[in-house]
């Protein structure tokens, strides 16, 4: 069977529910220190890179890499100030300024975004204060 221009193939009909049909969040400004940790050379040994994480979601990040240098295409994502770590986590795509933006493995729940709120330094969030009890 010959394709011609314009026409479609089954695997357009192909859909992920992760990343086609699940729902948007909203992205919101941030600025909170974090650590990408990857496996190198053939899962001899982690490797990590700080970075800082400078618009978040629910269900992804934009985050600005320090240095430039090639992301793995999957990794951990730890936010230490708010105590999150282990958050696994692929990139989507990589932009010419060093940043990157990332898809959660996971959603993160909303206390974890209210505490990565109450540690970030950008100034949309710093009327944030943290409510001990539930921590």
């Amino acid at each position: 069977m010959t394709m011609m221009n314009g026409s479609s193939n089954y695997l357009k009909k192909e859909e992920s529910f992760m990343y086609d049909r699940e729902i948007r969040f909203r992205m919101e400004d941030t600025m909170n220190a974090g650590r990408l940790e990857y496996t190198e050379k053939g899962m001899t040994h982690m490797a990590s890179r700080r970075c800082d994480v400078i618009r978040i979601s629910q269900s992804g990040a934009v985050v600005a890499l320090l240095t430039q240098f090639n992301l793995p295409r999957q990794f951990y994502l730890d936010i230490p100030d708010a105590r999150i770590s282990k958050v696994g986590s692929v990139l989507m795509k990589s932009f010419a300024n060093n940043t990157a933006e990332i898809r959660f493995l996971r959603l993160l729940t909303q206390k974890e975004l209210d505490r990565i709120f109450v540690f970030s330094t950008h100034p949309a969030h710093k009327d944030k204060v943290l409510d001990v009890r539930n921590w």
